[in-house]
């Protein structure tokens, strides 16, 4: 008698040609959502609002999101303007970070905020973006390149040009 009470069987009514795994899955969370309501009505509760003080926020975010997780932050600080290719780095390593600019400072300096707890994740992080921007001084820029290789061709074409134009005249 007990077990007959605890289980129990949905029944579920579809009108369709062909069920497929898409249908079948939307016709179930509606079933149960319309459930969810029926209870909650029952209970005489409204919605609860657990949805916005769960949600947790990934990569890149503002002071307040980072401090409400209730974690213990560190930081660590950034002379570079070029932010963007840091951000690049910590999305790579999927880390939860803050970004605070100090004006105060001659050069602006940047303080990148983030969870303790990822402070190894970090420095891997940390030492792959110091590596790509030490990289990219060395490489020259692909504007030069392209400047050399356009003089180059330049200075080719007239010493061209002026064997033609020898070439042209009429000799005595």
């Amino acid at each position: 008698m007990q077990d007959e009470v605890n289980e129990k069987t949905v029944s579920l009514c579809i009108r369709c040609g062909k069920v497929t795994a898409n249908l079948l899955k939307a016709a179930m969370k509606k079933a149960l959502t319309k459930m969810e309501q029926e209870k909650q009505k029952l209970q005489g509760q409204k919605q609860p609002k657990q949805d916005k003080e769960d949600k947790t926020y990934k990569g890149k975010q503002s002071m307040d999101k980072l401090m409400k997780q209730n974690v213990q932050l560190s930081n660590i600080e950034i002379t570079d303007g070029n932010i963007k290719s840091f951000e690049r780095v910590a999305k790579k390593y999927s880390i939860d970070f803050s970004l605070k600019k100090d004006v105060n400072a001659d050069p602006p300096r940047y303080y990148v905020f983030f969870k303790a707890r990822d402070a190894d994740v970090m420095t891997a992080a940390f030492k792959e973006y110091t590596g790509q921007s030490l990289n990219k001084d060395k490489k020259p820029s692909v504007r030069k390149k392209l400047q050399q290789a356009i003089s180059k061709s330049l200075k080719k074409h007239r010493e061209l040009e002026k064997t033609k134009g020898k070439e042209k005249e009429p000799s005595l």
